[in-house]
């Protein structure tokens, strides 16, 4: 296999990450992302996921968390330290879960906010035309404000507005949530289209575990702050242990009983 095939684009090695100074989420949380490859992100509701996602991409300190030991490297620079502006100008967006639109701005309008590290009007202009590339039916709503969409043209109004930041990593936190099938599929199709044809290195955080493992070629489950098991998503798939820890997301945790070697 060429080197270039496995280089990560992105490492989390032995990351540790801390709430107000006394609150401990992330404990020792190893990972790698090949450039050009999707990874997923797999566990239970506060296992960790989201506070890893938000690690890598600097929002944690907004919300008075920090990396408090390990290092995050992006294309080979160490990015923990940095902020959030920062790194999406480097190639580093996060989708967040819940469909974040501004809901009193029109579509279009919420396109171009992901642009504003661009420096260029032509480059905006060249850019919307790739995201109703791939999004026409934002084209047809491009006028309309974006809080009266349905849920699954606002998913798409918030992929399509980071992939006006020109990413390198595309962080993606369920990207399903709360949409009927037929949207689920056709937004996933577009995220695997949008893979190939972009060049994107995802990092894909998603409950569906179904389409998390059909979608990534290699996954990671997390429990309790911590990465519990890894490998390949065709050999998960088939994995008893997961799922056994599938079938036990419940509240109080019989999930991530599966033994680790």
């Amino acid at each position: 296999m060429a080197e270039a095939e496995v280089r990560p684009i992105l490492r989390l090695n032995n990351v540790e990450v801390m709430y107000h100074e006394v609150i401990l989420v992330l404990k020792g949380v190893s990972l790698e992302l090949p450039e050009g490859g999707i990874i997923a992100l797999l566990g239970a509701n506060g296992a960790g996921k989201t506070t890893t996602l938000k690690a890598i991409s600097g929002l944690l300190k907004h919300e008075d968390g920090m990396v408090t030991d390990g290092s995050i490297e992006f294309m080979g620079e160490m990015v923990h330290k940095k902020m959030g502006d920062e790194l999406v100008q480097k190639g580093i967006f996060q989708v967040m879960e819940g469909r974040r639109v501004f809901e009193h701005l029109t579509v279009e309008q919420n396109l171009v906010v992901g642009a504003h590290c661009l420096k260029d009007g032509g480059s905006i202009k060249q850019r919307l035309e790739m995201v109703y590339h791939y999004f026409p039916r934002l084209r047809d709503l491009r006028r309309t404000i974006a809080g009266l969409v349905s849920g699954g043209e606002q998913q798409m109004t918030v992929v399509g507005r980071a992939l006006m930041a020109g990413p390198k990593v595309l962080l993606l936190d369920e990207p399903s949530m709360g949409l009927a099938p037929m949207l689920i599929k056709e937004i996933f199709d577009i995220i695997q289209v949008l893979h190939k044809e972009q060049k994107l290195s995802i990092l894909l955080v998603e409950q569906n575990v179904k389409l998390a493992l059909a979608t990534a070629s290699h996954a990671y489950v997390m429990e309790a702050g911590r990465i519990v098991m890894e490998g390949p998503s065709e050999k998960l798939r088939e994995n008893p242990d997961i799922k056994e820890y599938y079938l036990g997301l419940t509240e109080g945790g019989g999930a991530g009983r599966a033994s680790v070697p």
